[in-house]
């Protein structure tokens, strides 16, 4: 039952790692070839490779564990799919019914446990449930706000006979999000288009989840009113960088003119974002002069954090259809004057060039690897995938790389998991064999998950794995340094390993750089390698990323490193020299 509804779902590949829990369904795995199954290190690497696939495709990712400890590893890789919108389905194996609640070996609460981080779970006791259960966990998983489930499958179930539900046949029960945007709210947002004199478009997750239509369709919108648009760090790619109207990544570690003009703004167009702390800053001094609108399908998103004037649930490709059709019906108007007036200020905080440095000629600087490392790759835009670990690596790979197409970029935005690259950037290749796949890494970052190279070895796919080595905790050093008085607490390792060594252990290549004047040869060396690389760039070891907005204080208060204009910027936008 759970392989043949798997096969009815479209699944072609599970991620997963076995136990006794879980043998009925391993058993009857290894009697079919339709499903590939991959074999893991760890059951939190199955569920980050399952979102590295899931992230990559548009199509959920499946994870299969065992009960107990195999299910509790999987919490953080569950937490971070639900924090960032990735359809997962997991299924995990349990003690049988009738030991359920009796302490019985590997036994765990696994649907209490989940219940907090999954969209919805399950505990199938009635083997005649499974099927038609198993079907609704995908429907959960990908209606909607994308976001992981769970089905936890006792051994009895597994080893008994019932009836099979088939797909079309099953009981979808009652979720059945909204998708249309209402037709008023609509409106408003279109009469608002036409007159507003500084408007901007702020985009997230959501416009990615929703599909490759929903990223034409805001393409065309942003193209016929001319209008400026930022992203989250979720929604790289949705809008390509290489556009005339893009402003770059806003936040914390955003551009200097994306969060000006986000700040500044008389009309803001929130488009699949969630309004999330990264991005607001302080919530009282956000954006305080702004009309703003939020199209986002999930009912809870909206005026949870911002209050907002137009609030349109719906799909985004239903909504922006909707959008285009009214504006262009009503005559396709814009504030041209205003607009221009707007691009004339927008230009002048692009002269600061906030994410200007000056190459090093004896230590390599982590912003001058990436930029190298997108020089060099930037040919393979259309196949090239990029996943990353958590920390300023994350924030410098999502400044200096640029993403034209959607579904390219992977990476923990909401929960910030360490971990997550390297089993991601495994699920990712799998999904895409012939596709350039790196990993944009930190090099303690990169040891939480380390032991999926082995799953890349065994799999044959050569995933690139791209540290930036400052031998720190580089973020938690740089925070340490800016607000807790330089005093560097647990934020280094004094018993790192030979990445080169390792690489070599685990039956990969291992590169190693360090000089500036080779790195362009050692990427190179990466790129053209038929196989797995672990490439250790040793990295100024004190860098810190900026531009950056301190905590607790407003988007327009920025801390600025080497622009044109150094300094910090007042509450008014102005430089501090």
């Amino acid at each position: 039952m759970v392989v043949q509804a798997l096969k009815d779902q479209g699944v072609d590949t599970v991620f997963g790692y076995p136990g006794g829990a879980v043998l009925p369904i391993y058993d009857e795995i290894f009697q079919q070839n339709d499903i590939r199954h991959i074999l893991v290190r760890h059951e939190q690497g199955a569920v980050h490779a399952a979102e590295g696939y899931a992230r990559s495709t548009g199509k959920p990712g499946v994870v299969l564990v065992t009960s107990g400890p195999g299910a509790t590893n999987a919490v953080t890789g569950l937490t971070d799919a639900l924090m960032d919108s990735i359809p997962l389905v997991v299924l995990t194996g349990q003690v049988p019914t009738f030991m359920i609640g009796s302490d019985a070996f590997q036994e765990a609460d696994t649907v209490g446990i989940t219940r907090p981080c999954t969209k919805m779970n399950w505990l199938v006791k009635d083997t005649d449930k499974l099927a038609g259960t198993i079907h609704e966990a995908f429907h959960v998983a990908t209606a909607g706000r994308p976001g992981p489930v769970l089905v936890d499958i006792p051994k009895d179930v597994q080893f008994a006979d019932g009836q099979y539900v088939r797909a079309e046949d099953a009981d979808l029960g009652h979720y059945q999000p909204r998708t249309k945007g209402d037709a008023e709210e609509i409106a408003e947002l279109v009469a608002a288009i036409e007159v507003a004199k500084k408007p901007v478009f702020y985009t997230g997750g959501g416009v990615i989840n929703s599909g490759t239509k929903a990223s034409e369709l805001l393409r065309e919108l942003v193209e016929a009113t001319g209008f400026p648009i930022t992203s989250t760090l979720m929604g790289l790619g949705a809008y390509p960088a290489s556009g005339d109207k893009w402003l770059g990544m806003l936040g914390m570690h955003g551009l200097y003119e994306a969060n000006l003009a986000m700040h500044d703004c008389d009309l803001m167009i929130n488009v699949g974002a969630r309004f999330d702390d990264r991005i607001t800053g302080r919530i009282d001094a956000f954006s305080p002069n702004s009309v703003k609108a939020h199209i986002d399908i999930d009912p809870s998103s909206i005026n949870k954090v911002i209050r907002v004037d137009i609030p349109i649930v719906g799909d985004v490709t239903e909504v922006l259809q909707d959008v285009l059709e009214l504006w262009k019906s009503r005559g396709a108007k814009t504030d041209k004057t205003g607009l221009a007036k707007w691009w004339k200020k927008i230009a002048g905080w692009q002269e600061v060039k906030c994410l200007n440095y000056k190459p090093n000629d004896k230590t390599i600087r982590p912003q001058h690897a990436l930029t190298r490392l997108e020089a060099l790759t930037k040919h393979r835009k259309d196949d090239r995938f990029i996943c990353t670990e958590v920390g300023q690596h994350q924030m410098w790979a999502a400044q200096y790389l640029g993403f034209e197409n959607p579904h390219q970029w992977m990476t923990s935005g909401g929960l910030g998991t360490m971990g997550y690259g390297l089993p991601a950037s495994v699920g990712v290749q799998i999904a895409h064999p012939d596709a350039l796949v790196i990993n944009v890494a930190g090099e303690a970052s990169w040891l939480m998950n380390m032991q999926e190279m082995g799953t890349a070895v065994q799999y044959r796919a050569p995933v690139k794995q791209f540290i930036l080595n400052n031998e720190r905790l580089g973020m938690v050093r740089q925070w340490q340094e800016l607000l807790h008085g330089e005093r560097y607490s647990h934020s280094w390792s004094e018993a790192l390993p030979d990445f080169v060594k390792l690489a070599e252990a685990f039956g990969c290549k291992g590169i190693r750089v360090s000089d500036p004047a080779d790195l362009d040869d050692a990427i190179q060396e990466m790129l053209d390698y038929d196989g797995p690389v672990i490439m250790d760039c040793l990295v100024e070891k004190h860098e810190n990323c900026f531009p950056m907005i301190p905590s607790g204080k407003a988007h327009n208060e920025m801390l600025l490193g080497e622009a044109e204009t150094q300094g910090a910027i007042d509450a008014k936008g102005s430089v501090l020299v």
